[in-house]
């Protein structure tokens, strides 16, 4: 088995929760023998988006360093958007893949994280550096999530050029919307297949 290296961005006021499935994505990973990295992002209730920034510029960095691999980006919600802030401002590493679930759109955080909301005029990446900055990226979405009432497809797919898989009825797919079990996470996670469909 080839040994993967992986990132896992956590959200808005998340704190690694028993139970979600980014925990337990990252607990999966690691029993099959996998470096995974899921830190903790400081004042996850009023975030910061450049000490965001500077830690996930961190941590890519020491995977760098841990040797070789693939590398994996997987990010949810605010973490998510934060991922495409990186890739705006800059990657000096470039992962294999990233698996970017119901990021929040701009309304959504105008009231709770101001400085994270994407927009074409504020610091949001151009399709070119999407498709630059990792060998393939993915959006992940329900279609009726409040985090991003203007619709992932319209606000990120689009625009960005990321093809989108549709979980029809999830919400935000968050642990209150009962994304504790998560397989088909795990399993595109391991080997990059999945059972969702995929459209976009």
């Amino acid at each position: 088995m080839t040994t993967q290296r992986f990132l896992v961005l956590h959200g808005l006021t998340n704190r690694r929760p028993e139970g979600h499935w980014e925990r337990r994505l990252a607990a999966a990973l690691r029993l099959a023998g996998h470096v995974v990295v899921y830190p903790q992002l400081p004042d996850t209730d009023s975030p910061d988006l450049t000490t965001w920034l500077d830690l996930l510029d961190a941590e890519l960095a020491i995977l760098d360093e841990a040797g070789d691999g693939p590398l994996t980006v997987v990010g949810h919600s605010l973490g998510a958007v934060a991922w495409l802030h990186a890739v705006a401002r800059g990657l000096a590493v470039r992962p294999a893949r990233v698996l970017l679930v119901a990021p929040a759109g701009h309304s959504a955080l105008a009231d709770a994280a101001p400085a994270f909301a994407l927009r074409p005029a504020d610091g949001s990446p151009t399709a070119e550096q999407v498709a630059a900055s990792a060998g393939s990226t993915l959006l992940v979405w329900s279609g009726d999530d409040a985090w991003c009432d203007e619709g992932v497809d319209v606000v990120f797919g689009e625009p960005l050029g990321i093809p989108v898989v549709l979980v029809p009825g999830g919400g935000h797919l968050a642990l209150g919307d009962g994304y504790g079990e998560w397989p088909d996470v795990i399993a595109w996670a391991e080997s990059g297949a999945a059972a969702w469909p995929t459209r976009g």
